[in-house]
């Protein structure tokens, strides 16, 4: 591969100045993309009152965007690479805000789908080019701090999108989740403009176009993504259509990776799996992705279904996680740069993220916000001993001329670990209600003294507010079955909270395989 001219170096004058400020700017950009994937979840209900859709239709305004998203996250480097990162960057950050416009402005439900391809497609550029931009950006010394920087965006990026995406639909209406990016989208295209170094020479434009490679990818990555997104809700093998797109992807997987290791110029380089710490350190990022973003879903459910919140109360809720990773980034940066073990913080990561995942499978029906608090708060500070040491452990001992492609395969795994953890989380929390409620009815005998004495409790509650007593018997059976359900649902949430921590804290001896970063590489070589 021609490899891509670097940037022009900042002036010397604007050194101390410009890097904070370039990485203010792609921060920004990076926060888009990242709330973007969890705000829209608040506002499904009410945007299919307003498009006269159902909720399963609604469903595809979250699959659309991640569809697109992963398909083309691999690509960002080769695509950096061709046009140049400033203008790529640039070019994604004018199309994710335009269309937001576009998704606010929609009128049908496939107007919404299509924007939402729009939006996916831009937004898949922000969050891989903006960590690239920091690598380049920032001597190796600096590198951690950086770093840290950019990992409270990651961090609180899930917990801010509930929060807002909350307010916004409670108080003003769901079109404005979406024209919330416009005021900051526009900022960040105009900081980034200001203030990015200009390209070099694109001599990567000279190159072939590997079209067909983009193909596959394309087909593979995207049936993939739509199976897990849609799989649940289809029962999965059983529906023709979720079969097909799991035979799809594998087949299309399969002919990109032939296609791309035989190749001269491929679009995504998978030769860079050779590296140990890549490989590991991106299995390492897909069970991070299922106990990130998968417990971030299983949260909100269990709050609004168990506890009866809102979605601006869940999102207030997952405030103080957030905050408290923002806190401690800037102190694992300090550690990093001391030179702590980067392997050494990722095994304090896992025991601190899975005994707090532990901690919460106590639950029962009366659990309430307080018995979140200090698991989550803790939890949210256990992220960054994981975020930060890990890109630097997994990206660290690989030579600069493979970084680039390196850092687009390792952000794709952390993206698929999040589509993964929701996907097989909510369909454990499926079976495994069913097989608790199957459990708690076996030992529910109709002669029970104890299950009589409910029922009749019941029906003379329901007749003292004036029902006749057929119905309250009725009423009374209905309510039972109800607490079952309830109680049912409450045991599957605990199953999960137990399977995730265990999956954690299984990670713990992968993440030694991992390497550690030779104290003179300059990790800042990592730029794309």
């Amino acid at each position: 591969m021609v490899a891509e001219a670097p940037a022009l170096p900042l002036p010397e004058r604007e050194v101390g100045f410009s890097k904070w400020a370039i990485a203010l700017s792609v921060a920004l950009g990076a926060l888009l993309e990242i709330v973007d994937t969890s705000i829209v979840n608040v506002a499904l209900t009410d945007m299919a009152t307003s498009l006269d859709a159902t909720v399963a239709e609604t469903s595809w305004i979250v699959s659309s965007y991640a569809v697109a998203n992963v398909i083309i996250l691999p690509l960002s480097a080769w695509l950096g690479k061709r046009f140049g990162q400033k203008r790529y960057f640039i070019f994604s950050l004018v199309g994710f805000t335009a269309a937001s416009a576009l998704c606010g402005f929609a009128t049908s439900l496939p107007m919404l789908i299509v924007a939402r391809v729009l939006q996916g497609l831009a937004g898949g550029g922000l969050l891989a080019k903006a960590q690239s931009i920091l690598f380049q950006t920032f001597p190796r010394e600096e590198q951690a701090m950086a770093q840290a920087f950019f990992g409270i965006v990651v961090i609180s990026g899930p917990a801010i999108g509930p929060t807002l995406g909350g307010y916004l639909v409670t108080n003003i209406g769901w079109r404005w989740i979406f024209f919330v990016n416009l005021p900051i989208g526009l900022l960040a295209v105009f900081m980034s403009w200001l203030t990015l170094p200009k390209d070099g020479p694109t001599h990567a434009l000279r190159q072939a176009v590997d079209y067909l490679g983009i193909l596959f990818l394309a087909i593979g990555l995207g049936c993939l993504e739509t199976f897990l997104e849609e799989g649940n809700r289809n029962d999965w093998f059983q529906s023709p259509e979720i079969t097909l797109l799991a035979v799809a992807a594998v087949v299309g997987l399969i002919l990109f990776a032939w296609r791309e290791l035989t190749t001269e110029h491929p679009a995504v380089d998978l030769r860079v799996l050779k590296y140990r710490s890549l490989w590991a350190g991106s299995i390492v990022s897909v069970v991070l992705g299922v106990a990130l973003y998968g417990a971030l879903f299983v949260i909100p459910i269990f709050s609004q279904q168990i506890m009866g919140m809102t979605p601006q109360q869940v999102g207030m809720m997952l405030l103080p996680s957030a905050l408290a990773a923002g806190a401690m980034m800037p102190v694992m940066g300090i550690l990093l740069s001391r030179k702590l073990d980067p392997r050494l913080g990722l095994t304090i990561g896992c025991l601190i993220l899975g005994s707090t995942l532990y901690a919460l499978v106590p639950l029962s029906p009366s659990t309430g916000a307080d018995d979140f608090f200090w698991p989550l708060l803790i939890r949210g500070a256990g992220m960054v001993f994981m975020f930060l040491p890990l890109t630097m452990a997994t990206l660290g001992p690989i030579p600069k001329e493979d970084i680039a492609n390196a850092s687009g395969f390792f952000n794709l795994t952390r993206q698929m670990g999040g589509s993964i953890g929701v996907a097989l989380l909510s369909t454990m929390l499926s079976t495994r209600q069913t097989f608790h409620r199957a459990m708690i009815r076996e030992h529910l005998v109709a002669t029970d003294p104890a299950v009589l004495d409910r029922v009749h409790a019941l029906t003379g509650a329901f007749q003292a507010k004036g029902m006749a007593l057929g119905d309250a018997h009725h009423a009374a059976l209905a309510a039972l079955q109800g607490t079952v359900a309830r109680q049912a649902a409450v045991m599957s949430f605990a199953d999960i909270f137990w399977i995730v921590s265990v999956a954690v804290f299984c990670m713990i001896p992968l993440t030694w395989i991992l390497g550690r970063p030779p104290r003179d590489s300059e990790v800042a070589a990592a730029a794309h």
